[in-house]
């Protein structure tokens, strides 16, 4: 009878003790690798990308484990993930402005200089 109870209920098995120590395993991993990424002096050019997809590795375990997102409805996960989707938009966005506008400043500051630098040598040749 129990077990035609649990059955209508609609609950989702989760995982038990070793799931989660399994899981804090693999993250202390990442982790150690993100330390030693840090360290390598190789992977220098690479450095924030490889950094950017170790984090996004932990964040994803994190929130799919811990958070129980694997086990939720697609509802509740679109709600998680809809607002984190829109804070990446935004958040590149606001980098590529920010990289655009400082290259456009880099531009102008040099063309200023240049400026500069025939002003005054059209004072100095009037003299």
């Amino acid at each position: 009878m129990s077990d035609i109870a649990d059955s209508h209920t609609g609950q989702v098995h989760h995982p038990g003790a070793a799931t989660y120590l399994i899981i804090a395993v693999f993250l202390v991993i990442l982790t150690a690798m993100e330390v030693t990424v840090f360290y390598v002096h190789a992977l220098r050019p690479v450095l924030v990308p490889v950094l950017i997809v170790l984090a996004a590795a932990k964040f994803a375990l994190v929130a799919m484990f811990y958070m129980h997102l694997k086990y939720d409805g697609w509802l509740l996960t679109g709600v998680f993930v809809f607002p984190l989707m829109i804070a990446t938009v935004v958040l590149v966005s606001l980098i590529l402005l920010f990289a655009y506008l400082s290259s456009t400043w880099r531009r102008l500051d040099s063309r200023k200089s240049t400026l500069t630098m025939d002003i005054l040598e059209n004072i100095r040749a009037y003299r």
